[in-house]
């Protein structure tokens, strides 16, 4: 159910308009069925007409409760809902493709004689950083990420790598508890070769949103 009050959460403002206009064909109904029943002669006629008139406002009701459903569901219900309603499990159905398949990439990256690129993109202090491993650094082994993922209407994390100058992101890992400056998981740097990579911490809030992940790069250097 999950899926469906996140899919009306989502299309909220077309259900207001549908909604809308089966309501006014409702008052329409209405409104004509109750002027039949005030000019009717014969009480058959009246009898008819106040039938019509009882379906009509019952289709009215149905209206009004189901414009005030969609509005609970899209004010509290969604937004209460947890990360693992969106996935089954906050990591194995994260996982785009099997780590290992990285490796064939690496023809493409530059010589380890070259500097790492050392820069930071989307990182935000207290809500969406990686503290470790540094940006620019030289890792190998099975690395400890930490850092924070700590925004409002949290959902949950993921950590993804991908060869420096594509953008086949794999994802590492996930988790679904806020993180403030702690252990995020943990990478094996074995599966892939040596070389030159992004590392980025993706947010997803608890309607499905994105946010822009903080991103950095690394060079692996396993013996």
């Amino acid at each position: 159910m999950g899926s469906v009050y996140r899919a009306l959460a989502s299309y909220e403002a077309l259900v207001y308009i549908a909604l809308a206009i089966v309501g006014l064909f409702a008052f329409r109904r209405m409104w004509r069925s109750w002027r039949e029943w005030r000019d009717s002669v014969y009480g058959l006629e009246r009898e008819f007409a106040l039938r019509r008139l009882g379906q009509a406002t019952a289709l009215g009701f149905l209206i009004l409760g189901l414009v005030l459903a969609e509005f609970f569901i899209a004010t509290f219900i969604a937004p209460s809902l947890p990360a693992s309603d969106i996935l089954a499990t906050p990591t194995l159905d994260l996982l785009a493709a099997p780590i290992g398949t990285l490796s064939g990439t690496q023809a493409a990256l530059p010589p380890m004689t070259q500097e790492v690129p050392s820069g930071m993109s989307g990182c935000v202090p207290d809500k969406i950083i990686i503290t470790a491993p540094k940006s620019g650094e030289e890792i190998n082994g099975t690395v400890v990420l930490t850092g924070t993922a700590n925004i409002p209407n949290f959902g949950f994390y993921k950590y993804e790598v991908a060869s420096l100058g594509t953008s086949n992101w794999t994802t590492i890992s996930a988790g679904d508890k806020i993180i403030k400056s702690d252990k995020l998981g943990e990478w094996d740097t074995t599966t892939l070769a040596n070389g030159d990579y992004f590392l980025q911490l993706v947010i997803i809030d608890n309607v499905g949103v994105t946010i822009e992940p903080c991103v950095i790069a690394v060079r692996i250097v396993n013996q």
